[in-house]
């Protein structure tokens, strides 16, 4: 992938799991920060923040096999479920060998697999950001979005994805709500998925998303959700972008009963991609909270 440098200006370093190649950034030094990004995205999600932060803190940022500069086996090679990610994580975090709790800052999918990775290493966790995710099943007042539940269970959905890199380059538009992507940052972010055969995870990602108890993940899921109460008295920063069609107020409401110690920010005319919508006001809000 050719990234403008003005955009990107990370060298990633790799790392082989059972022959496929993760790829992370880890910048900076200091007190360490993990990223974790979601669905179609990948690290360059986090760039204004890892720029803001690595003059004071080592800021590690993997892109999930399938995404950025990760490789992007196909099915034969690669599961994409929701348990093959966390264990990604987990031998990501072992490989590092950090010395000193983490901040786990998580959106979107990051969310489920930051998590579950957390929740069984909750000793390795100093504070929680969260933006736009969850890590618990679909709250029961929330239907699932009839764009999602094209992708996840239709044909149609499928081709639109594999063969228009309609997820993809749908999320540059729809999840943006005040500060419109150029169309160079546009086209960075749909590098990554630049024929059928890249763009297998941001279709599995969806067709992996669990609903019910059968689901494969659900039940990971409803572990993770079970064991949120460990953090209870950690710092939790939550930084919302209310205009996010998805991840809307049914799951704010969630984060703020499970966590109510929680310093909630919400952004009225933000949106899924909250980060791209605020980046100053959640840099900002992000480095005070490092701090305290």
């Amino acid at each position: 992938m050719n990234i403008p440098a003005h955009l990107y200006p990370f060298e990633s370093k790799r790392l082989s799991i059972d022959g496929i190649h993760l790829a992370y950034l880890d910048e900076g030094s200091g007190p360490p920060v993990l990223m974790v990004h979601g669905n179609p995205s990948w690290s360059i999600y986090y760039r204004n923040l890892v720029q803001s932060l690595s003059s004071r803190h080592r800021c590690i940022v993997p892109d999930h096999i399938g995404c950025g500069f990760s490789d992007k086996p196909g099915l034969d090679q690669y599961p994409y479920t929701l348990e093959r990610r966390v264990a990604d994580l987990t031998r990501l975090m072992k490989h590092l060998d950090l010395d000193e709790p983490i901040t786990l800052i998580v959106h979107d999918w990051g969310g489920m697999i930051g998590m579950s990775w957390a929740v069984e290493h909750p000793e390795k966790i100093a504070r929680i950001v969260v933006l736009n995710t969850a890590a618990f099943p679909l709250p029961k007042t929330k239907k699932l979005p009839a764009t999602l539940a094209l992708v996840r269970n239709t044909w149609l959905g499928s081709l639109l994805v594999k063969h228009g890199n309609a997820f993809s380059r749908g999320a540059t538009t729809m999840a943006i709500k005040r500060n419109p992507m150029s169309k160079e940052l546009k086209q960075a972010y749909m590098a990554p998925y630049d024929s059928p055969a890249n763009r297998i995870a941001t279709l599995r990602f969806v067709q992996d998303i669990p609903l019910k108890p059968s689901d494969p993940g659900y039940d990971i899921v409803a572990n993770t959700a079970s064991k949120l109460d460990q953090f209870a008295n950690t710092p939790v920063l939550v930084c919302w972008g209310d205009q996010d069609f998805v991840f809307d107020h049914h799951f704010l409401a969630v984060w703020e009963q499970t966590w109510p110690h929680a310093t909630v920010h919400r952004f009225p005319d933000c949106g899924h991609y909250v980060l791209e919508d605020a980046p100053d006001e959640i840099g900002a809000l992000v480095s005070e909270f490092l701090v305290e």
